[in-house]
This record gives C-alpha cells, sequence and structure tokens, in this order.
C-alpha cells in the first residue's frame, strides 16, 4: 500500500488528464466500438496512444513554460474569432459530454443499489459541484488519483470473459480497414473521444494549478535551468503515463464489448450503464459488479475535468480570475461557469433526448474541431516567442501534423461517404 501511495504521489495532471479521457461517455462509445465490429478496431487503441502522448506533452509543456491556460495562450497570440469559435464549441460538447456522463452514473447507482434514478442524478451532481468548489486543489487531486484506480476493474473484466487471444493479437497489430460510413464514423467518434478537446485545455491549466499548490514562480522560464528541465522530464513522464493508461483502459473496454455483446448480436448500446447490464447475463455478476463500479468511479473523476475544462477556457477568455485554487469567492466568474455547465448536464438527463445518441455525435464533433485545435496546439508550443527555448522538438511536430493530417483525412473520408458515396 505504501508503494501505491509513492506511485500516486508521483502522478499528476498528466495522469488524471489520462484517466479522465475514460469518462462514462468514451466507456460507451469503447463498448459501442466492440459491440458493433469487435475485435475489428482494437488497433485504435495502440495507434492513437503516441499522438496522444505528444499532444498532451504540448499543452502541459505551454502550461508550465507560460504559466498561461491554452486559451490565455491564445488569446494573446492569436485572433478572437479563432479563440471563440474554439471555446463556444467546447463549452457545447463538454457540457452533452457531463449530462451523459451524470446520467450513465445516474443510471449505474440505480442499477447497483436501487433508489430512484432522479435522487442519484441530484446527489452526483450536488457531491462533483461541491468537491469542486469547496475543497482546496491540493486535497481534491489527490482525490482525483485515488478514482483512477476504478478503472483497473476493465482490466480484470477483459480476463473474466472469455477471448480468442489470436483474433486479439491479429486485430491489435493488423489494422483493419472498411470503407463504410458506419466504420469512419465510428473512427471519427474514437479519435473524438481519445483525442479530445477538452483535455488539451485541462492540462495546460491544471500544470498551472500544480504550480501554484507548490507555490512556484509563475512561469518556467522564471525558474534556474536545471531546475525547469527537471519539471518537464517529470511532467512528460506523468503524462506519457496517464495517456498509456488510457488507451489499455480503452483496450480492454473495447476487449470486452468484443466478447461479450458483439458475439451474442448485441450491437446497440444507449448508454454506459446499458452495456453494464448486457453483460451480466451473458459474463456474470462480477462482470456487471466491476463494470458499473467503474463507471461510477470515472464518472466523478470526469465530470470535474469536463466542467472544469469548460471553466477555464471561458473565464481566461473573458479575462476573469481562473483557478481550482482560489476559493469561490474570490472566482465568482470561474465557479459559476462550472456550476452552470452541471447544471444544465443535469437538465439534459431530463428531457426526451437521449444523452447517448447526442454524446456520439459530440464525440464525431470533437473529432472534427480537433484538427484545427491541434494546429493552433502545434503553433503555439513551436513558438519561440511563446515557448523560449522549450519550444516543440522536429519529432513532436512530425508526430502533431501527422495526426491533424489523419483525422483530417477521416473526416474528409467520412463526409464524402456520407453524402457522394453511392
Amino acid at each position: 500500500m505504501s508503494k501505491l501511495k509513492k506511485l500516486l504521489k508521483r502522478l499528476g495532471p498528466g495522469f488524471i488528464t489520462g484517466a479522465a479521457d475514460d469518462d462514462p461517455s468514451g466507456i460507451a462509445t469503447y463498448s459501442q466500438t466492440g459491440a458493433l465490429f469487435g475485435y475489428h478496431q482494437l488497433w485504435t487503441a495502440l495507434f492513437s496512444a503516441p499522438f496522444m502522448i505528444v499532444l498532451q506533452e504540448m499543452a502541459g509543456r505551454i502550461g508550465l513554460v507560460t504559466g498561461k491556460g491554452f486559451a490565455s495562450v491564445i488569446r494573446a497570440h492569436y485572433s478572437k474569432p479563432v479563440l471563440y469559435f474554439c471555446v463556444s464549441l467546447l463549452l457545447l460538447v463538454n457540457t452533452i459530454n457531463i449530462g451523459a456522463d451524470l446520467g450513465a452514473m445516474a443510471s449505474s447507482m440505480q442499477l447497483l443499489v436501487g433508489l430512484p434514478f432522479i435522487f442519484w442524478l441530484i446527489s452526483i451532481a450536488l457531491v462533483t459541484l461541491g468537491l469542486e468548489i469547496f475543497v482546496m486543489y491540493k486535497k481534491y487531486a489527490r482525490f482525483l488519483k485515488y478514482l483512477t484506480l476504478s478503472l483497473l476493474g476493465y482490466i480484470i473484466v477483459a480476463f473474466i470473459v472469455r477471448q480468442d487471444w489470436l483474433q486479439v493479437l491479429q486485430a491489435t497489430f493488423i489494422p483493419t480497414i472498411i470503407f463504410n460510413k458506419e466504420y469512419f464514423l465510428n473512427v471519427v467518434a474514437l479519435l473524438g473521444t481519445t483525442i479530445s478537446p477538452y483535455l488539451l485545455f485541462w492540462q495546460a491549466d491544471e500544470e498551472v494549478e500544480e504550480e501554484n499548490a507548490h507555490h512556484k514562480p509563475k512561469s518556467i522560464s522564471e525558474e534556474s535551468r536545471r531546475t525547469a528541465r527537471q519539471d518537464i522530464k517529470n511532467m512528460r513522464w506523468d503524462t506519457a503515463t496517464g495517456m498509456i493508461f488510457s488507451n489499455v483502459i480503452m483496450f480492454f473496454i473495447i476487449l470486452t464489448a468484443a466478447a461479450t455483446l458483439g458475439s451474442h448480436g448485441i450491437t446497440t448500446v444507449a448508454t454506459a450503464s446499458e452495456a453494464a447490464e448486457a453483460l451480466r447475463p451473458l459474463a456474470g455478476p462480477l462482470t456487471f459488479l466491476l463494470f458499473s463500479i467503474g463507471i461510477v468511479g470515472v464518472g466523478l473523476l470526469a465530470v470535474p475535468v469536463l466542467a472544469g475544462s469548460a471553466s477555464y477556457a471561458m473565464a481566461e477568455t473573458f479575462g476573469w480570475k481562473v483557478g481550482l485554487y482560489k476559493k469561490f469567492g474570490r472566482a465568482h466568474g470561474f465557479y459559476g461557469i462550472i456550476i452552470v455547465a452541471t447544471l444544465i448536464g443535469l437538465l439534459i438527463n431530463l428531457t426526451p433526448i437521449k444523452p447517448f445518441q447526442m454524446l456520439y455525435y459530440a464525440a464525431v464533433l470533437n473529432g472534427v474541431i480537433s484538427p484545427p485545435l491541434i494546429i493552433i496546439l502545434i503553433l503555439a508550443s513551436s513558438n519561440k516567442t511563446i515557448m523560449g527555448e522549450y519550444v516543440n522538438s522536429r519529432f513532436s511536430k512530425i508526430l502533431g501534423w501527422g495526426i491533424a493530417a489523419i483525422m483530417s483525412i477521416a473526416v474528409i473520408t467520412l463526409i464524402y461517404l456520407t453524402f457522394w458515396s453511392a
């Protein structure tokens, strides 16, 4: 246990960001992937990992070097229309994600414990708001780290279920590409939910939060060169660990869904909790229990990240005071956005609109808006005026431009197959 505590103490914003990427909405999307395509899209988990690491490292480095969030950097160095476009879409998609995540957690608690859906929906929303507003960041970050452990259940579940490991290896290392609308729609959704714009905003700001929590100077450039390099090295290790962890969990969720839902002809998953419920007769009560607990645990981690990233971006856009380390009375606008986004997300669950349907297409929208945002990220982190000597390496730029091009091609192919293909 002491070794686990030491490990968790070393982990920071990068690991929390990676774990938050596997939120209940992501779990539902990964489950849908396994149900629809079996093992055929397992390769996406391996494929996206290096790109996620590079992009999140760029975002984290921007926060460390400048002492500012990503939206603040865009505001200072790029045109306002670009900033407004990015932030408005981020706020819209994040609010939908919050609603879907709250609904999935409430449904899972109803399945696990009983009591009405509305009771759990309101309770979970109030708990997440209370933690963000009233708990100091240092304690709150520690709490978020422990919640990441709930994701380990998905690895255990994959080994409880019977697998064809030869097919698994083949599908992981030899990509299968099917040129139809459904396949590319799901690929864009997967890329959108793994390489999500909100994660870039969140990590940059959380690196700043970490600096504030440890009372360090506002930007890394004010420190000695030796300390600066060590901080960047630590951030890179933390980020790589978080992104690899995220993709490992993604891999095992797709794997479990393929071996259970997909092999039994269940091709439609409306929510993450529905995926958990479907597993009970197919793979036993333990699988159902672990899957459901994972949804609740990671949801408590992800909703604050979604609300917080939207709030950071909006507040920085208008020059308001920001920071989870600030008390509510000193950052009304910042905390006000968190409250409004969470409450709107709650209300989405009280409408006839199906949250998962919105969520799936929100993931697709994330995939569509990611390329221009990635381009801005690469340009900013390669700009010597902004980053000084800590600009991107050639390798980082190659990977960054590569994924921007690949995601653009996937989106263009999807548009072609949807509107022009016979």
